[in-house]
């Protein structure tokens, strides 16, 4: 299957907010794949311009791990199926509405799926009215950025005007925001592999809530893999999983993170189309629960483009 793949492009970096964890994450493919035998190019894309030149490499697969806008939102999916370079992972349609986190919401509450409340604010004034309705502490995020960047927890009215600032960053994008009712629980993520749910893992960040430091910096983050559930209510929360990313219409891997609230009520926060694969990611940490190790698991990823449907 390895010489029928043929030549793969690593494809890491990118122009979004995300580009150094994608680098992360593209080194440790690049060696995976190495490691199983693959004829691989790594490739630092700074601009989109630059995908147009991949056929010129010589490649006939590549592993994307550009992480947010652009790499994650179906725009670089986009370009590889015109250029027809298969990729593992989902297509453009999952990749984008995956990545707008109002719009994965609003497909959850129509399919029954749990997912907490939520409003779309556009200034402070209109956070604060959220905060009022929903009660403090509340969280507040960007719609369509990853890794934690741009989210907040915020506690009293004093915070409402960083809160909306870090959320919309330069605002020159018409960044859309969201006000999210606070659940308290713990946090647990479950990665997808195909058809197959891996096994569950609690988070313990390092701080009040998961967030860029926790996820990538900190060693004090915590990860229990097993989650140490009722093996009755992790099947129940790994095909709640499996059916939050198949309503996306997700295919290939990708990553499910919810809440479990206190009376174990799960909150769905939502799909990762295109984990981080960093020293500190969750993929490979289920993966490695699962038996399978980094390069199987990377090998497995890019095998499946050989079987799937695209589009």
């Amino acid at each position: 299957m390895t010489a029928a793949i043929g030549r793969v492009a690593v494809l890491m970096g990118g122009w979004s907010s995300e580009r150094q964890v994608s680098i992360w994450s593209g080194e440790t493919v690049l060696a995976a794949l190495q490691s199983e035998g693959f004829d691989t190019v790594a490739v630092d894309v700074r601009t989109p311009a630059e995908l147009f030149a991949l056929p010129s490499l010589g490649v006939s697969h590549a592993f994307n791990v550009l992480h947010g806008t652009g790499g994650e939102d179906g725009t670089v999916q986009a370009v590889l199926d015109l250029l027809g370079i298969r990729y593992p992972g989902c297509g453009v349609l999952a990749s984008a509405l995956a990545m707008d986190k109002l719009q994965t919401k609003r497909l959850w509450r129509a399919e029954g799926l749990p997912t907490a409340d939520w409003r779309c604010v556009d200034s402070a004034e209109a956070l604060a009215a959220a905060a009022e309705a929903f009660g403090y502490p509340l969280i507040v995020k960007p719609a369509a950025d990853g890794s934690s960047v741009g989210i907040s927890k915020i506690r009293a009215p004093g915070e409402v005007a960083a809160a909306w600032a870090l959320a919309r960053g330069d605002g020159a994008t018409g960044q859309t925001v969201l006000a999210e009712r606070f659940v308290p629980g713990a946090e647990y993520t479950c990665a997808v592999l195909g058809d197959q749910a891996l096994p569950l893992i609690r988070i313990e960040p390092d701080g009040e809530f998961y967030d860029y430091n926790a996820k990538y910096l900190s060693d004090n983050t915590h990860y229990h893999c097993p989650a140490g559930l009722d093996p009755a209510l992790e099947r129940e929360l790994q095909a709640l999983s499996l059916k939050a990313f198949a309503v996306l219409g997700g295919r290939g891997w990708g990553r499910v993170d919810f809440l479990m609230a206190d009376d174990r009520r799960p909150f769905l926060l939502e799909v990762n189309t295109l984990p981080g694969m960093t020293s500190h990611s969750l993929v490979p940490l289920a993966a490695r629960t699962a038996g399978i190790a980094i390069g199987p698991l990377c090998r497995r990823l890019l095998e499946t483009t050989m079987t799937e449907a695209r589009g």
